[in-house]
């Protein structure tokens, strides 16, 4: 073995390369914002119409943003026919039915996390997706940012040895008013698909590479409530072949947003912050490396996954490699069981 210990380097295509897409915005908020900052600094995607259940709300978010067109409703914003494909970035309690509109009228769409409020919505999504025949992505950036492909390559490479252990943490202190979507159950309220769902799909995500599987062998949860009967703080114990996924999420407390991963032969670490660009150190026996060349960072990091899904499209793909659709609704399935076990249920379930 080397006395020098070396990390690959990222094989994520310069955002900035992707062919140009025409895009929609479908709900004008804080994150759309954010998306739309971060596509047009660092890609040649074209975002060219915004659209809201408020006619104002779409043109005072697209005056803010450089876009041409505002719509004062989501139909006219997907019945759009210079949008080749339309961001989904309201709560995911909307997500299923507004996703929906936009595959069917024939758009590719990008559907932010957490993708659905449960595995039968995300089926049906996909089911339409497939009826389409367009490509349907959820956009959990980390998948696609490039410290994910780094440790991508370590699992695919077999660098750690056997995966024994996944941790993954989350949890952000939060104040929130009585009527705050996060304590709402009408709008899929709660920390698990809001924050929770980063750690999910990283277990996930890691016990795919480590050829594990996606389907948890066991799942155990624990949690407490809000007043309003959402789920304020959880706490997962996720089986995956020989591996153990330890996974925390929190709107009670503030925690390190860290991931890691213990092997018989090594462990990665993922720098706090891990959702957006970050570095990454191996460690085997008493050697390190770390890599953290980002050259965009922080939220300008959600300019990779509309790179990645206008260049499957323009590939003619109807599914996303590094975070298959199938793989969205298995980690939905979990959640589900999760939830169940902590005791939340949303309304219409």
């Amino acid at each position: 073995m080397p006395d020098v210990l070396t990390l690959p380097e990222p094989r994520t295509p310069d955002p900035a390369d992707a062919p140009p897409l025409r895009w929609g915005v479908l709900a004008p908020g804080h994150i759309a914002g954010r998306w739309t900052e971060a596509v047009q600094q660092h890609t040649r995607q074209q975002v060219v119409a915004a659209g809201s259940r408020s006619a104002d709300r779409a043109r005072a978010f697209a005056d803010a943003h450089r876009i041409a067109r505002a719509h004062g409703s989501y139909e006219a914003l997907v019945d759009d026919p210079t949008v080749d494909a339309v961001y989904v970035a309201s709560p995911h309690s909307h997500h299923h039915d507004q996703a929906m509109l936009a595959l069917r009228a024939g758009k590719h769409v990008l559907v932010e996390k957490a993708f659905t409020r449960n595995a039968a919505e995300a089926r049906a999504l996909v089911a339409a997706a497939r009826d389409a025949d367009v490509l349907l992505m959820e956009a959990m950036w980390t998948r696609y940012l490039p410290h994910t492909d780094v440790v991508r390559q370590l699992l695919d490479d077999g660098a750690l040895g056997d995966v024994h252990r996944i941790v993954g943490d989350y949890g952000v202190r939060t104040d929130a008013a009585p009527t705050h979507r996060l304590l709402d159950p009408a709008l899929a309220g709660g920390v698990l698909l809001d924050l929770g769902i980063y750690p999910l799909s990283f277990a996930s995500f890691v016990a795919r590479h480590a050829g594990l599987g996606t389907t948890p062998r066991s799942v155990q949860a624990a949690g407490s409530l809000t007043s309003t009967g959402v789920d304020a703080q959880v706490s997962m114990q996720i089986a995956y072949g020989d591996a153990e996924a330890q996974l925390f999420t929190s709107m009670l407390t503030a925690s390190g947003h860290t991931t890691h991963v213990l092997g018989s032969a090594g462990r990665v670490d993922v720098d706090d912050r891990c959702y957006v660009p970050a570095g990454v150190t191996l460690t085997v026996g008493d050697r390190s490396a770390t890599w953290d060349a980002n050259r965009i960072t922080g939220y300008g990091g959600l300019c990779f996954q509309a790179a990645a899904l206008a260049t499957g499209v323009a590939e003619g793909r109807r599914d996303s490699p590094l975070l298959p659709l199938d793989e969205t609704v298995t980690i939905l399935e979990t959640a589900d069981e999760v939830r169940r076990q902590v005791g939340v249920v949303y309304p219409g379930e």
